[in-house]
């Protein structure tokens, strides 16, 4: 068994693009949907992984704002497990002191699963272990443009000064305000580009692709992903110790 990693080589953030559902069940002569069931296993997997090592923050990619284009059965079943997923995995959650978020776009969602969101975070609101955000109905060109339109509204309001505003204001405007900016952030499935997720958030993020898919994804592929994370040289543009020397 992998060996744990020590507290200070954690990354504070992980962020997942979980990608691969219907390449792995295709490949298995399977519908797409058992891919997606599949991979709600391997997101149980995951999160249970995550809180073990003391992992801080671990956000996934669950459902793009671009996922409704997909067909209108697809699109049921994905909805069916994301209920599925909370109906079944809550209690474990809460057990674990894990704190449940969702950011994306709340308003296209059906009342029952809007109600599931909201009474995730309020039974989670006071949890102190795996902060564990979902990006559900996320679109990261959608989340900067809002974060504009809000600051341009305050500026013609005459509640902002256009001078004053800062990356570190804008990102104030963002789903993401409550959390540090991921500092890892893995791709399965063999792509490599981070479609639309954490955009603005992602600028000196480590980026892992990993030919793995999703449903195969679990405990020993995160421990690899960290153990590589860790012997990784961050400078967020600067020289390294020994350049300067």
């Amino acid at each position: 068994m992998t060996e744990l990693p020590k507290p200070s080589d954690l990354p504070r953030h992980v962020a997942i693009i979980m990608d691969g559902n219907g390449r792995w069940a295709r490949k298995r002569l399977l519908p797409r949907e058992a891919g997606h069931v599949a991979g709600v296993g391997a997101v149980r997997d995951t999160v249970r992984a995550a809180s073990d090592i003391g992992l801080e923050n671990l956000t996934l990619f669950a459902f793009s704002s671009e996922n409704w284009k997909r067909p209108k059965t697809e699109v049921g079943a994905l909805m069916g497990l994301f209920r599925a997923y909370f109906k079944s995995d809550m209690d474990e959650l809460v057990a674990r002191g894990v704190r449940v978020r969702i950011i994306g776009h709340r308003g296209r969602v059906a009342t029952d699963i809007g109600g599931m969101i909201e009474d995730a975070e309020r039974r989670t609101l006071d949890n102190k272990g795996l902060n564990l955000t979902f990006a559900f109905d996320y679109g990261a060109q959608e989340e900067i443009a809002n974060a504009a339109r809000e600051l341009a509204r305050a500026a013609r309001d005459g509640r902002l000064d256009p001078e004053t505003i800062t990356p570190e204001l804008f990102a104030t405007r963002l789903f993401t305000s409550a959390l540090p900016e991921p500092d890892l952030i893995i791709r399965t499935s063999g792509e490599h580009r981070l479609s639309n997720f954490l955009l603005w958030q992602s600028a000196y993020a480590e980026l892992l692709f990993l030919d793995t898919l999703w449903p195969d994804f679990g405990r020993e592929a995160l421990m690899d992903a960290l153990e590589c994370f860790a012997q990784r040289e961050r400078r967020f543009g600067a020289l390294n110790s020994e350049a300067v020397a």
